[in-house]
C-alpha cells in the first residue's frame, strides 16, 4: 500500500473502496487512480495526485519555486520583396481610411471581395447562382447584423462609423491571411485606430480577438491580445500600458440580473498597467485589476486586486506578493509599430 512518502508511481486500480489501514493512513481506489487519504484534505501537496487526475494544480504551481529562462521573442524575417508587397496593401488600406470621403461600407465590402473571392471582383452579383449571391452579400457590413447592434443602450451614431471596420477585422480573421502573425497584427493595429477611443502606439492584436461596441475600449501603449480573447466593451474597457491578456480570457463590463436578464449594469472594467490575464482567466464586470497584479490561468476576478499580487481560483483569491526582483533589460520587440 502507498503511503504519503512512498514515491513510487501510482498505480491504477481495479474499483473504488477503502483497501487497507495501518499507521494512520488509509488508501482510497477512486477514479482509476490509488489516493493517500492524508493527502484527500490537502491535494495541493500532492501533485502527482493532480497530474494523474489530468489536473492543473494552480496552488501548487504558483508556490513552488521554479527556475524559468529568460526567453524573449526572437525577430523573425520576411524577404525584402514580401516586406514591401505587404506593405503596399496595408498603406493602400490606410491612405484610403484617412481619406475625408471615405466611405468605409464600401471600402470593407471591396477588401473583403478581394480577400475571400478574388475571382468574383466586378462581376455582376446578378449572373451569379442564389447562394453564391448571398454569400457575396456577406461581404458587406450593411447586409448583416451583429450582436451589439440589438443592445438598447448602443449609441448608433459611433457605431455607424465602427461597424464596418469591425465587421472587416472579423472577416479578415476568417480568410487565409489571419494566421500570417506579421501581417496579421499591421492590419489589426491600422482598424484599431479607428475603432477604438483610445488606442496607444504599438497595439497587438492576434485572430480572433471580439469585441462589443468597439468604441468603449480604451488602450494604452505596448498592449498585447492574444488570440481567442473576447473584449466585451458594452459598459467599457480600458487596458493600461504593457497590459497582457492571454489566449482564451474573457474580459467582460456587463452583467444580468439574477431574476431578470434584462436588468442589466453596466460598469467601467479596469485593468491597470503592467497586469497579466493568463490563460482562460475571466474578468467580471467593474472589477479593478490594479497595477502589475495578475490572475493565474482558469481564474475568475469578481472582486478589485491588490497592486503587484497574484490571484487565482474560481472566484479568485490572493495567492501570493509578486516577488520583489529586478525587471529585466528592454529586448527588441518584433512586432513593433516602426511608427511609434
Amino acid at each position: 500500500m502507498l503511503r504519503s512518502t512512498d514515491s513510487r508511481k501510482l498505480t491504477p486500480p481495479r474499483a473504488w473502496r477503502v483497501i487497507g489501514k495501518g499507521g494512520g493512513s488509509r488508501t482510497w481506489r477512486l477514479c482509476a487512480i490509488t489516493l493517500p487519504w492524508q493527502r484527500l484534505a490537502r491535494p495541493w501537496k500532492a501533485p502527482n495526485v493532480w497530474s494523474h487526475l489530468g489536473l492543473f494544480n494552480p496552488l501548487y504551481h504558483f508556490n513552488t519555486l521554479l527556475t524559468m529562462t529568460f526567453l524573449p521573442n526572437r525577430v523573425v524575417g520576411i524577404s525584402e520583396d514580401i516586406g514591401r508587397l505587404y506593405g503596399r496593401w496595408l498603406g493602400s488600406i490606410d491612405e484610403r481610411l484617412d481619406a475625408p470621403d471615405c466611405d468605409r461600407y464600401e471600402l470593407c465590402r471591396t477588401v473583403l471581395t478581394e480577400v475571400h473571392f478574388p475571382h468574383l471582383s466586378g462581376v455582376d452579383p446578378a449572373t451569379l447562382p442564389l447562394p453564391t449571391q448571398v454569400l457575396l452579400a456577406q461581404m458587406d457590413a450593411r447586409n448583416v447584423t451583429l450582436e451589439p447592434e440589438y443592445y438598447a443602450e448602443i449609441d448608433l451614431e459611433r457605431y455607424e462609423r465602427v461597424k464596418p471596420l469591425i465587421w472587416l477585422w472579423e472577416m479578415f480573421d476568417r480568410s487565409a491571411l489571419a494566421e500570417n502573425v506579421h501581417l496579421g497584427v499591421k492590419f489589426r493595429r491600422l482598424l484599431a485606430k479607428r475603432i477604438f477611443r483610445k488606442c496607444g502606439h504599438n497595439f497587438k492584436a492576434f485572430h480572433h480577438v471580439k469585441m462589443s461596441f468597439g468604441y468603449n475600449l480604451e488602450v494604452g501603449d505596448n498592449v498585447v491580445v492574444h488570440r481567442h480573447v473576447l473584449l466585451d466593451d458594452r459598459g467599457g474597457i480600458r487596458l493600461g500600458d504593457g497590459v497582457s491578456v492571454s489566449d482564451f480570457a474573457n474580459v467582460y463590463s456587463h452583467s444580468h440580473g439574477v431574476v431578470e436578464g434584462r436588468d442589466i449594469t453596466t460598469p467601467v472594467t479596469v485593468i491597470d498597467a503592467g497586469v497579466r490575464v493568463t490563460y482562460h482567466a475571466t474578468v467580471m464586470s467593474g472589477v479593478h485589476l490594479a497595477e502589475g497584479s495578475m490572475l493565474g490561468a482558469f481564474g475568475v476576478a469578481t472582486k478589485d486586486t491588490e497592486p503587484h499580487a497574484i490571484y487565482a481560483g474560481i472566484p479568485a483569491k490572493k495567492i501570493k506578493d509578486k516577488p520583489d526582483e529586478s525587471r529585466r533589460p528592454p529586448t527588441p520587440d518584433p512586432l513593433a509599430d516602426p511608427e511609434g
